[in-house]
């Protein structure tokens, strides 16, 4: 069984897959980064498998009910149409228009995995956006629609504080005027959203289009006029936020959803000039390893996009991969500054820049040493000699 992911997830199939559960026996359900309450009180004997412990799917990581696959997501999508990677069930969220129905906020990977199902079933939503670029083919197959009129999933934007804030102003001086951005989602990067307000002809391709470009949008601050490649749009190939983002890009030409194949892929992104990736971590070592995936020997994250991204800014001309994090847990008690992480997402090799709230390091061009001195130069004060130590010692190089 797989399920639409994010504010693309049927809400109402959702809903009926636990008492289905129970009626036909047990299956696995396929989540991507999951941001309603669906699964919060699915039954114990239900089994879930994702990309990743993104959003409210953490929760069900930490139950140990979550079997977390580690692919790169610009895969899932190959993955699926290839028949490597199979559902026998799909449910998908449709919108309907003149032209026939498009798979509304997400051209992800659920598409191709429906073209190999052996029953797609789909929830045609009166209030569900048309989304340029995800029109369905019409040979795909869809074996049973439910007509709803019901409120979309939802994502409301995390309040940041002035940890965030200061992380943020390093990053938006990284960022120059003309800079196509590619961004997460979460409270640091719409902080950092909110420190680009001043910047000007910026454009957006993005793996996900979130409900603070909106902001940026109405101020003028996101033209797409300078992009080197779709000029004049911005790109992503799923949407997360509020109904009043699903309203701006309803029918509106100037958003495009494309498949993950375009949207994460090296060939498009080494051709965007001034590609400038943000994304969050959840530690850094002093080898420049980037761990996104575990902590205290759990998933919490994922793979996701990172790497492909991280990659494609690197290939870019004139661009730049942004890592950035909190120097420690919200306590202060834990540098997320380390001598080894937990599991390495990002290798040293593919690192660019990481920045934290004490400032930002440039990795790329540095040899080992070099690159330690730089991490814990931008560590929090209170965990240095503690890295430092680990650096004498060998722990680091």
């Amino acid at each position: 069984m797989l399920c639409a992911q994010t504010c693309a997830e049927p809400s109402l199939l959702a809903a009926a897959l636990p008492a289905a559960h129970a009626a036909v026996g047990p299956f696995e359900t396929f989540l991507g980064t999951l941001v309603s309450t669906s699964f919060d009180d699915a039954p114990k004997a239900m089994a879930f498998a994702g990309y990743g412990a993104m959003g409210r799917a953490a929760r069900l990581a930490r139950q140990g009910r979550l079997d977390v696959w580690p692919l790169h997501y610009g895969a899932l999508e190959a993955g699926f149409a290839s028949g490597a990677i199979r559902a026998d069930v799909v449910l998908l969220q449709l919108a309907e228009g003149p032209g026939g129905y498009c798979a509304t906020l997400a051209n992800d990977y659920v598409l191709a995995a429906a073209r190999h199902a052996r029953c797609v079933v789909a929830q045609v939503n009166a209030r569900a956006p048309w989304c340029v670029g995800s029109e369905l083919d019409l040979d795909l197959r869809i074996d049973a629609m439910v007509e709803v009129d019901i409120d979309l999933v939802e994502a409301p934007s995390a309040p940041s504080g002035e940890t965030e804030a200061a992380i943020a102003r390093h990053v938006a001086g990284l960022v120059p005027d003309a800079a196509t951005i590619q961004i997460g989602v979460g409270t640091l990067p719409d902080a950092v959203l909110d420190a680009l307000e001043n910047h000007r002809d910026l454009g957006v391709h993005s793996g996900v289009l979130a409900s603070r470009m909106s902001g940026l949008i109405a101020r003028g601050v996101v033209t797409n006029a300078r992009k080197s490649l779709e000029p004049g749009i911005s790109v992503g190939n799923l949407v997360i936020g509020r109904r009043e983002r699903f309203d701006l890009i309803d029918g509106n030409p100037a958003f495009a959803l494309r498949p993950a194949a375009h949207t994460h892929g090296l060939g498009t992104l080494a051709r965007q000039e001034r590609l400038i990736t943000i994304n969050s971590a959840i530690e850094v070592d002093l080898l420049g390893q980037v761990n996104a995936e575990r902590a205290d020997g759990r998933p919490v994250g994922g793979t996701g996009g990172l790497v492909d991204f991280t990659r494609g800014a690197r290939l870019a001309p004139k661009g730049r991969a942004i890592l950035a994090l909190r120097a420690t847990d919200r306590s202060g008690s834990r540098s997320r500054i380390v001598p080894q992480v937990e599991a390495v997402t990002i290798g040293r090799a593919d690192v660019d820049t990481i920045v934290t709230e004490f400032g930002v390091a440039e990795l790329a061009h540095l040899g080992a040493a070099d690159r330690a001195r730089a991490l814990i130069a931008i560590a929090a004060p209170q965990h240095r000699e503690m890295l430092e130590r680990s650096l004498r010692e060998g722990g680091a190089p």
